[in-house]
């Protein structure tokens, strides 16, 4: 029998990883996202969406708080890749903090190497999946609509450019705010591993729907 995991100790050493993030993703993002986990993972196991499957709880909890330890390397440009360099740092974090078991270091490295939306690791368990909706729930809603123009603030990036709409725009991530939510956010629902996900996503991409329709009457002196 492995120890219980102790989870103020894992959420505790991930905060620690974050001084200076980004407010897109700081430590109060790292916080919605586990919060969202747990709700999807309560509701799989009720079998809310479709049949009941069960979750390693364990797993999951120490996935999300981990699940971003390397920003803020990533930011600096210490490292490329976030969640390659964090799935092996929080390896190193739970067996110091007691879980030495090779199988539950698997799954959870495994969680945070597979949560990243623009990396080609696709998640393989269960766990992995409920992180990765969690974390792409948190791009999408109203918290989604909060991050992309923070994000612009943060670069200076321009919010809507009627000249530029986003069918002519040829960039990846979308010139303008208004056009990365066609870019990116809008598809975010097609990318729900897990029917709890979708059903919660379905109802965040509607909200963001509904305020970009909003937003451009009103860009557009219509509203």
């Amino acid at each position: 029998m492995h120890a219980p995991l102790d989870e103020a100790a894992v959420r505790e050493r991930a905060e620690s990883y974050f001084d200076g993030v980004s407010p897109c993703h700081d430590f109060e993002h790292v916080r919605r996202v586990v919060a969202t986990a747990k709700r999807l993972a309560d509701e799989t196991e009720r079998g809310v969406h479709a049949r009941p499957r069960d979750v390693d709880r364990d797993v999951l909890v120490a996935a999300g708080w981990l699940h971003d330890v390397g920003r803020a390397k990533e930011s600096r440009g210490e490292i490329e890749c976030h969640a390659e360099w964090g799935a092996s740092e929080a390896r190193t974090i739970l067996r110091e903090l007691g879980r030495t078991d090779d199988a539950f270091l698997d799954a959870v490295a495994h969680c945070v190497h597979a949560h990243r939306f623009s990396n080609d690791v696709e998640p393989d368990s269960l766990e992995a999946e409920l992180l990765s909706d969690a974390d792409n729930l948190d791009a999408t809603g109203a918290v989604g609509v909060a991050r992309v123009f923070a994000y612009a603030g943060e670069y200076g990036n321009t919010l809507y450019d009627p000249d530029l709409p986003p069918s002519e725009d040829d960039t990846d991530a979308g010139e303008t705010s208004f056009n990365h939510f066609h870019k990116k956010i809008l598809h975010l629902e097609d990318r729900m591993h897990t029917a709890a996900g979708a059903a919660l996503a379905r109802d965040r991409h509607a909200y963001v729907e509904s305020f970009l329709d909003r937003f451009e009457r009103e860009a557009s002196g219509e509203d």
